[in-house]
């Protein structure tokens, strides 16, 4: 029997991962066989299996990526794990509000909605990332080609606008390395092209929790332009008490063909959060009497943030027959302003910077690359080579969050006197090499890039007792990385990998050596050498089954030194070990329903004991303890049923382990929880009108849980609840002209 051809599969994910065993350490042992001892267990583990191919030799289930890749290929023909979400699919029964709506279900990816917009979602894969607690730290964001990422790793998904994504390609293992600094992983969102007769379209949603948002947009082709529009308004007053949001979100796409051998792709988008309220965590006696309710202190500070987003950027490709040239540049403009919870009497100090954070961010980048094909031999050889340049410019400004009364007491949760006033510029140079050979059932991977990150602070605030501050640093090194596939039969595939990768601090990790002196320019980047082996295959017809086995050694990790009031430091402490397993399966199982299934089993943990402080003490953290912030097992199921052309009906169950949420892993750790949701949609044609409906129920049996944790949260707030039981339901309608 032939398998149906897919290019790009309907359902949302397509997942390369493995499955969980006793111990992860035990199928690590595969790695230490070295590359040919694990493709033959591998070999052994997938047997010989039919042929999955139709007439033309494609795939069903099998997307088209471009992450990691020099150029666009079959996700089946990598040696490494990668994933392409279909974004069409997803939104149909999704808010689309956050990332983690569409991603739950790629394994070796941990994607948490802190119910918290202040401080938005938590990402972590394999273990990278686990530890920050605002923003996105060592996983790489794109979006369109344009970095949602700093230079110094700190990145933001809420840029992310799912209201006009095609699919998101979710990259792990040693070819992520390939992109940099912060590269643990690779989350890639690629926004639809105009095409097709012009439409226009509106939505409108509402549910639990004050929660409502409207959309309008256009797209389609005119007169040889493609064009994309969106805008968008989503409010909440929040599942938590003090947590009310708004978010508006603007998008702009136009693509053009200026000859028969080019295409220029403008793209902007903004975002605008004013005023959002951070709950912040709660500590395990307040989570457990009354998890809605916040710690006192958000109230008396009034914590809040505001978040003002607009970039834009231009991508050029010409193609030389087989050949492509592709330039990129970007430039935006972010603000930020952060009423923090510090105590009044902490900001007070000579050196302190105060309790609000006050920051314009001017950002831009350059990037350059050439794509070529070459016969060799009686192989193929594909060849990327490029350079990538991103620089951005902080006007950092604190201030306490408190003023003096004439009475001798203080106001809360508003501007006070000036603490810091200062420059930080973050630049980052990386050319990069990658090379594909393919002969016969064979094919290999290389890659390499150089990155050079600067670090320069100029200090103007400089008063008694806050000497200047002012220095610079340079972090450079080189992370290569090497693949290797071979068909083992037309319908599976073994491949392994190895490859280094580094991370240096972020700018908010050398902002302090230790909550009373200046910065840390004595922190070094964490190192990391990565392997993987796995086995992509086709079970049968329709049914594709991924596995992954891999290890991870970091030297350098960054841990904290000194937590107190509000402000932590950082040092390099110890090495740690991440090993696990990862495995997915999806399958058409009739001609109506379909069904995926990912699981992830990670063991992650301190090689070599070091010292922390906290509020002054130190503490012996021991060999083996746990990393926090990092479940050792998590799994996703999901089944769907189209009972007619139109309708779908979605049912969709979640498992996290327990969460530890500091280093000596000695406080109650965040309880294991599963949930299911519930998801139906409709969609009717009428002429040139389509409209569309859906409904969500989420924790469908209303499951009270730690939805995601703080780490190392020096005042014990380390819980953030996730939602009881949540209804959702919308309307759409679209016409076409």
């Amino acid at each position: 029997m032939k398998a149906k051809h897919r290019a790009v599969p309907a359902a949302p994910a397509h997942p390369s991962a493995g499955p969980a065993t006793p111990r992860a350490k035990a199928l690590a042992h595969l790695l230490r066989l070295g590359v040919p001892g694990a493709l033959a267990g591998f070999a052994c583990l997938a047997g010989a299996q039919g042929v999955a191919t139709n007439g033309e030799g494609a795939v069903a289930l099998n997307p088209v990526v471009v992450t990691g890749s020099p150029v666009a290929t079959e996700s089946f023909d990598l040696p490494y794990s990668v994933d392409s979400v279909d974004m069409r699919a997803n939104q149909a029964g999704n808010l689309g509000v956050n990332a983690s709506e569409a991603l739950a279900g790629v394994p070796g990816l941990v994607i948490q909605n802190r119910q918290n917009y202040a401080q938005d979602l938590q990402i972590s894969v394999r273990g990278f990332g686990a530890r920050s607690a605002f923003g996105v730290r060592g996983v790489k964001l794109i979006a369109d080609g344009i970095p949602a990422t700093n230079p110094d790793g700190q990145g933001q998904a809420a840029t992310f606008n799912l209201d006009t994504a095609e699919r998101i390609e979710v990259m792990r293992g040693p070819f992520a390395t390939v992109y940099g600094n912060h590269a643990g992983g690779v989350i890639q969102l690629f926004s639809r092209k105009g095409e097709g007769d012009p439409r226009v379209r509106a939505s409108v949603l509402g549910g639990s929790w004050g929660t409502t948002k409207f959309g309008i947009g256009a797209e389609g082709e005119k007169n040889g332009v493609g064009f994309v529009l969106d805008a968008s308004r989503f409010d909440t007053d929040g599942y938590r008490d003090h947590s009310k949001t708004r978010r508006d979100q603007g998008f702009a796409k136009l693509t053009l063909n200026p000859d028969e051998d080019s295409t220029l792709t403008l793209v902007a988008n903004g975002l605008r959060q004013p005023d959002t309220e951070d709950p912040l965590g709660l500590t395990w006696e307040r989570y457990q009497s009354d998890p809605r309710s916040v710690e006192p202190e958000a109230l008396l500070y009034n914590t809040r943030k505001s978040i003002h987003h607009l970039q834009g950027g231009a991508t050029y490709e010409r193609r030389f027959g087989d050949d492509r040239l592709q330039l990129t540049a970007y430039t935006g403009r972010r603000r930020v302003t952060q009423y923090q919870s510090i105590p009044f009497d902490i900001q007070g100090g000579p050196r302190h910077a105060g309790g609000i954070i006050d920051f314009d961010r001017d950002f831009h980048g350059l990037g350059a690359r050439w794509i070529g094909h070459q016969a060799l031999g009686e192989g193929a050889l594909t060849f990327t080579a490029g350079v990538d340049y991103d620089q951005s410019e902080d006007d950092r400004r604190g201030f306490q969050n408190f003023i003096n009364l004439p009475s001798g007491g203080q106001l809360l949760g508003v501007k006070g006197m000036q603490r810091r006033d200062e420059i930080n510029t973050v630049t980052s140079l990386a050319p990069y090499l990658q090379l594909s050979f393919a002969h016969g059932p064979w094919e290999w991977s290389a890659g390499v890039r150089h990155s050079e990150v600067k670090f320069k602070v100029k200090d103007n605030y400089i008063v008694p007792g806050n000497p200047d501050d002012s220095g610079s640093l340079k972090y450079s090194r080189s992370t290569p990385t090497v693949g290797v596939t071979y068909a083992l039969s037309e319908a599976t595939k073994l491949y392994a990998s190895l490859g280094t990768g580094f991370e240096t601090p972020t700018l908010g990790e050398i902002a302090y050596q230790t909550p009373q002196t200046g910065f840390n320019f004595g922190l070094s980047p964490s190192r990391s050498k990565q392997a993987e082996v796995g086995v992509k295959t086709f079970l049968a017809d329709n049914t594709r089954l991924n596995l992954a086995v891999f290890s991870i050694r970091t030297t350098n990790e960054i841990v904290v030194a000194d937590s107190l009031g509000g402000r932590t430091s950082y040092m390099n402490a110890t090495e740690t070990t991440r090993e696990g397993v990862e495995l997915a399966i999806e399958s058409e199982l009739a001609r109506n329903w379909t069904a995926r299934a990912s699981l992830t089993w990670l063991e992650a943990e301190y090689d070599k004991a070091f010292e922390t402080r906290s509020r002054g003490v130190t503490t012996l953290i021991p060999a083996g303890k746990s990393i926090p912030g990092i479940p050792k097992l998590t799994a996703y199921a999901e089944l769907a049923w189209k009972p007619v052309a139109g309708i779908e009906v979605a049912g969709e169950a979640l498992y996290r382990g327990k969460v530890y949420v500091n280093d000596l892993n000695d406080k109650p750790a965040a309880p294991s929880h599963a949930l299911v949701n519930l998801r139906v949609s409709a969609e009717q044609q009428q002429g040139p009108w389509t409209f569309g409906q859906m409904l969500r129920v989420d924790n469908i049996f209303d499951r009270t849980h730690v939805g995601s944790v703080v780490v190392g949260d020096s005042n014990g707030r380390y819980y953030e609840p996730g939602p009881e039981r949540s209804l959702y339901a919308g309307v759409s309608a679209s016409y076409k002209f």
